[in-house]
């Protein structure tokens, strides 16, 4: 398949609700609101094919993106293309799942982190203290929890939006995997308020981080 085939089979499968919903959460007008589990249907079809999810990409469309996500091969991408592609992305979908099949499979995924948390543009941080969150919860081996939980108190509370939301992450992380940074990152969480009025749905776990550490450390028994 060809972009324009591919294009014209999403513009296809549009869904108004779909799209209205996308455009609720920021998404721009560059999208036909095709639900999730019909491009992973397509992703299935097409299979990897590196070449093909970088023409996606340069489309701008959401779902293009979202498909080329799907078929791309991460350690094919070079460090600057990875970069662009994570500042070209302001839609949180896009963003997160390019966070989460690309970037977290990227071989050079730690010198990224370490230069996008030095970074003012609020989607290359966003993906800095994503990665962060990650290693925070998972390898926090060498990371300075105690200058983190600095950063997050001093910067969270006038961060973009995009940012604050993965800066957050990091917060509840520390609360949840670190006992001896509980107490702080909670008093860091309450004292901030970011989120504590967040709506959420029956049965979700609340983004404030008090609610979210102390939810969390509860399941761990």
């Amino acid at each position: 398949m060809i972009v324009t085939e591919i294009l014209t089979k999403l513009e296809s499968l549009g869904n108004e609700k779909v799209r209205a919903h996308n455009v609720k959460f920021g998404a721009g007008e560059n999208q036909f609101g095709v639900k999730m589990g019909d491009i992973r249907n397509m992703a299935k079809a097409i299979k990897t094919n590196h070449k093909l999810a970088m023409e996606l990409w340069q489309t701008g469309n959401v779902e293009a993106r979202l498909l080329a996500i799907l078929i791309i091969e991460p350690k094919r991408l070079t460090p600057d293309e990875l970069d662009a592609m994570v500042r070209s992305e302001s839609f949180s979908q896009v963003a997160d799942w390019l966070s989460n099949y690309v970037i977290k499979e990227y071989p050079g995924k730690e010198d990224l982190r370490l230069q996008w948390m030095q970074i003012t543009d609020p989607m290359a941080a966003r993906a800095g203290w994503s990665l962060t969150a990650g290693r925070v919860a998972r390898n926090p081996q060498g990371l300075d929890i105690e200058a983190l939980l600095k950063r997050i108190e001093a910067e969270m509370p006038t961060a973009p939006p995009e940012t604050q939301w993965t800066m957050n992450s990091t917060l509840a992380n520390i609360g949840i995997h670190h006992p001896a940074y509980r107490e702080r990152a909670l008093a860091i969480g309450e004292r901030l308020g970011i989120y504590r009025d967040y709506p959420v749905s029956k049965g979700c776990t609340s983004p404030f981080a008090p609610i979210w550490i102390n939810e969390m450390v509860k399941r761990q028994g």
